[in-house]
């Protein structure tokens, strides 16, 4: 096939310092991006969670089966973050060109919006920190994908489309692994696909390999 074209995108730096910074999201990522901008010199940083506030102690019984939840507070959250619980991201606002709010409002035990509850938050910079919603449809993986016809997982939004055994795609000689094939999760996921994918890469160029899996 054709020789692949290099894709450049732009990374300009992203610094928090004297910003007011919203982060949506109420992971482990979302914590990261809390202490990051406090450590950048961030004025205010307030985190937006979807969810309902858990509560102060966890209660096992009633959601077993499933992970009982209680009110955490990470170190970067404990540096003062703002929390907002059961509130949803409606619209970044802006003027020319630049961010100058996040416009929200509260949600019912079903996640809709509440109408009349809409509110906005300062904002010079935003996170968006909810990879398990799935990758954005830009970047990456969109352009590869329209550049050399790379299958897509049906199953998992934009996400190349590999198996784990050899993680070859639908390109010859074109390998993925990691979060742009089962998309965003843990980063031992990450190093045992990369490993894995490396494998195969090498007995498809050395042939059969006798180190095992």
């Amino acid at each position: 096939g054709e020789p692949l074209q290099s894709v450049a995108w732009p990374s300009p730096p992203i610094v928090a310092g004297g910003q007011h910074v919203v982060v949506v999201g109420g992971g482990d990522t979302a914590s990261d991006c809390v202490g990051t901008a406090f450590r950048q010199g961030a004025v205010r940083v307030t985190q937006l969670d979807i969810r309902p506030q858990p509560p102060e102690k966890e209660d096992k019984l009633s959601v077993w089966p499933y992970w009982a939840t209680k009110m955490r507070t990470s170190s970067s959250q404990a540096e003062g973050a703002e929390r907002e619980f059961q509130v949803a991201t409606l619209e970044f606002i802006g003027e020319d060109g630049a961010l100058t709010g996040v416009k929200c409002c509260e949600v019912d035990e079903k996640r809709k919006p509440i109408a009349g509850t809409e509110f906005v938050i300062r904002a010079d910079l935003a996170f968006i920190a909810i990879g398990f919603a799935g990758p954005a449809a830009v970047g990456p993986v969109s352009e590869l994908a329209g550049q050399m016809k790379i299958a897509i997982d049906s199953r998992r939004s934009n996400n190349v489309e590999a198996n784990d055994r050899d993680y070859k795609t639908s390109v010859e000689k074109l390998y993925a692994a990691g979060d742009v094939r089962r998309g965003q999760s843990l980063v031992v996921w990450a190093i045992r696909e990369g490993r894995q994918a490396a494998r195969s890469i090498d007995e498809a160029l050395m042939g059969s390999s006798v180190l095992p899996r």
